[in-house]
C-alpha cells in the first residue's frame, strides 16, 4: 500500500475508536491507586468517539481535510488529561498534513512525529513513562521505517509494535508503575487506537484484547497561562494593553499560512507582555504595544478581528496613583454578567454550596466523569459574561479547562484547583472588581493554604506507599497520598483528620456524602472539638458519590 486517502483514513479512525471503546472498561479498571476513579479509558473513549463522529461527518478523499475534522472533533470532546493529550497528538498530526490529498509512507510517519511535538509543547511538565512516551517512541520508529520502506502498512505495523514495546517499558521510567506492577493506562489506550488503525488498514478484524496490564493516567500537566500586571508609570515603555482575536479566513491564510511560532515572533517586535494562544480556527493575542493599530493590521493578514479591547495603561496607572487605589473599569452598556465563575462539582450538595458562595455555573463532574472542553465552553457561553474564571477541582480536568479558556472567545483563565476544598477556598477570594489576572493570582494563593483529605473505598488488594490495603477497606488520602487503610470508617477518618490538623489550623470543613450520615459527621466534629478545641468545625451535606468524606483544613 503506497498511498492513503481521506476515506481510508476515516475507516482507520472509526476502527481505532471502536477498539478503544471495546476496551475502555479494561483501561478504567487498571489504576495506580485502588480507588473507584479509573477514568482514563472513559476519557479517551469519549474524546476519540467525538473525533470519529466528526471525521465520519466530513470524510472525503482529501486526507488533510479528513484529518482536520478528526482534530476538531477530538478538541471539542477532549476530557481529562489523557483525552486532551490524545487531542493534541492528532492536532499536530492534522496540521502537518492539512495540505496533502494523499499520504505516502514518509508523510504518514512525519505526521505522527508532528503530533508528538505538539503534544509535548502542550504539557507544561511532560512525564516520561506515560502516553507521551509511547507516542514518541512509536513515531520515531515509524519515521525510521519509512526511510527504508514505502509500504504504509509496514510503517503502521512498525509504529504499533513499537507502541506495544514502549508500553511495556513504562514501569522502568515511572517508579510508581513498577511499585504497583502495571504499565501506563494512557499509553495502553493509545495502543488500542493504533491497533484499530492497523486492522482497518489491513482489512482485518479488530484484534483481541492485549495481554498487557496498564494503569491510570499519571500525567499532572498544568498548562497555565497568564498575562503580566500593570507596571509602574515610569517603566511603561509600551502604553496600550491590546487584546484581540483573529478568526482565520481561508482566503487570507492561503496567502499567509498561519504558523503560531512565526506569528508570535513577528508580534514580539511590536511590544512586550506578549501572549499568543491558537487553535485551528482562532488566535488570541494579548500584547502591550505603543502602536496598537499596527498590531491589529498585522493580525488582519490571517483573518477577521473580533473581541478587540485596547486600554491606555499610563492613564490607568495615573488614576491609581492619584486616587490611592486601583481605578475601576468603566461599566459597559448592557453588561449584566461581567464575570463567569465556572466550577465543577461531584455532588448536588456541593453544587449548591458553590452557588451559595458565588459560582455562576456548576458543571457536574469529578473523578469518574470529567467534563469535556466543550462542556466547559458551553457553560461559559450560557452565563453570557465578558470574562471567565474556571475552577476544575480535579487534576484530570485542568487541561480540558485550559483548552476551554483558549476557545471561550472571551478573556478567561484557569484557577488550577485539584480538589473541592481548594475550589471552595478559591471562590471565596474572588473579587468582581479585579482583573482576570488579579483574580487568578489571588484565588490560586487562597487555595494554596488548604489541606485536603478524602476517604473512599478500595476496589482491590494492593500496597501503596507502604500502606497495605484490602479490597473494600476505607482509605484515607491526605493531599493525594494514601496514609491509612482499615475496615472502620470512623477510625480511618479520625486518623486522617489528626494528621491534617496542626497548631496553625483554624477551620475544618466536613463534606459528608454517600456512605456517611449526618449523625456520623456530627460525631466526627465532636472528636475534633475535643481533640483540638481551638479549631472551628463546619459540616455540610455534600451528597457526593464515592467519597463518604471530603475534608479541608485551613
Amino acid at each position: 500500500m503506497k498511498h492513503l486517502n481521506g476515506h481510508r483514513f476515516a475507516e482507520m479512525v472509526k476502527m481505532g475508536s471502536h477498539h478503544l471503546s471495546d476496551n475502555a472498561d479494561y483501561v478504567d479498571s487498571l489504576n495506580v491507586f485502588p480507588v473507584p476513579d479509573g477514568d482514563t479509558g472513559t476519557n479517551m473513549n469519549l474524546s476519540m468517539t467525538s473525533g470519529a463522529k466528526e471525521t465520519e461527518r466530513v470524510a472525503e478523499d482529501h486526507i488533510g481535510k479528513t484529518a482536520q475534522a478528526l482534530a476538531k472533533g477530538l478538541l471539542m470532546g477532549a476530557r481529562g488529561n489523557s483525552g486532551v493529550i490524545l487531542s493534541q497528538l492528532f492536532r499536530g498530526f492534522s496540521k502537518e498534513i492539512e495540505q496533502e490529498e494523499e499520504l505516502t509512507a514518509k508523510t504518514f510517519a512525519g505526521a505522527f512525529q508532528a503530533g508528538v511535538d505538539t503534544a509535548y509543547k502542550a504539557v507544561m511538565k511532560p512525564v516520561e513513562g506515560t502516553i507521551l512516551t509511547v507516542a514518541k517512541d512509536a513515531a520515531r520508529k515509524a519515521v525510521e521505517t519509512a526511510e527504508a520502506d514505502e509500504d504504509l502498512i509496514r510503517v503502521m505495523e512498525a509504529l504499533t509494535d513499537e507502541a506495544r514495546a514502549s508500553l511495556k517499558r513504562t514501569p522502568d521510567l515511572l517508579p510508581v508503575l513498577k511499585e504497583v506492577g502495571v504499565v501506563d493506562s494512557g499509553g495502553q489506550g493509545l495502543v488500542f487506537v493504533y491497533e484499530g488503525f492497523l486492522a482497518a488498514m489491513k482489512g482485518e478484524k479488530l484484534p483481541e484484547r492485549s495481554a498487557e496490564v496498564s494503569m491510570d493516567d499519571l500525567i499532572s500537566a498544568e498548562h497555565h497561562k497568564s498575562v503580566q500586571a500593570f507596571m509602574d508609570t515610569s517603566d511603561i515603555e509600551f502604553g496600550y494593553c491590546t487584546e484581540f482575536m483573529v478568526r482565520f479566513e481561508k482566503d487570507k491564510t492561503e496567502n499567509h499560512p498561519f504558523d503560531e511560532q512565526k506569528f508570535r515572533e513577528d508580534l514580539s517586535g511590536y511590544g512586550d507582555s506578549l501572549l499568543v494562544i491558537s487553535d485551528d480556527e482562532l488566535a488570541k493575542v494579548h500584547i502591550h504595544s505603543e502602536e496598537p493599530g499596527d498590531v491589529l493590521t498585522y493580525g488582519q493578514r490571517y483573518g477577521s478581528l473580533i473581541n478587540i479591547k485596547i486600554e491606555n495603561m499610563r492613564q490607568q496607572h495615573t488614576a491609581i496613583v492619584g486616587e490611592g487605589h486601583r481605578a475601576e473599569r468603566p461599566a459597559k452598556t448592557g453588561e449584566t454578567h461581567p464575570y463567569a465563575v465556572i466550577t465543577v462539582s461531584m455532588g448536588p450538595g456541593i453544587a449548591e454550596l458553590f452557588k451559595s458562595i458565588g459560582a455562576s455555573a456548576v458543571i457536574e463532574g469529578g473523578q469518574t466523569m470529567n467534563p469535556s472542553t466543550e462542556d466547559i465552553v458551553e457553560a461559559i457561553r450560557r452565563v453570557g459574561a465578558e470574562r471567565a474564571l474556571i475552577l476544575p477541582n480535579n487534576k484530570n480536568i485542568i487541561m480540558a479547562a485550559e483548552q476551554a479558556a483558549e476557545m471561550a472567545g472571551i478573556e478567561a483563565a484557569v484557577v488550577p484547583t485539584k480538589t473541592v476544598p481548594q475550589g471552595l477556598a478559591a471562590i471565596l477570594a474572588f473579587n468582581p472588581e479585579a482583573t482576570v489576572e488579579e483574580n487568578a493570582n489571588a484565588m490560586t494563593s487562597a487555595f494554596s493554604h488548604v489541606r485536603t483529605g478524602q476517604v473512599t473505598t478500595a476496589v482491590r488488594d494492593t500496597t501503596i506507599d507502604g500502606v497495605a490495603i484490602q479490597k473494600d477497606d476505607f482509605m484515607a488520602i491526605a493531599e493525594g497520598k494514601i496514609v491509612k487503610s482499615g475496615a472502620s470508617l470512623d477510625e480511618v477518618t479520625r486518623s486522617l483528620l489528626d494528621g491534617l490538623i496542626d497548631g496553625d489550623s483554624e477551620i475544618v470543613t466536613i463534606l459528608y456524602g454517600t456512605g456517611a450520615t449526618a449523625e456520623e459527621a456530627e460525631r466526627l466534629a465532636s472528636h475534633i472539638e475535643a481533640s483540638h478545641p481551638e479549631v472551628e468545625v463546619e459540616i455540610h451535606d455534600g451528597k457526593q458519590p464515592l467519597y463518604p468524606y471530603i475534608l479541608s483544613v485551613e
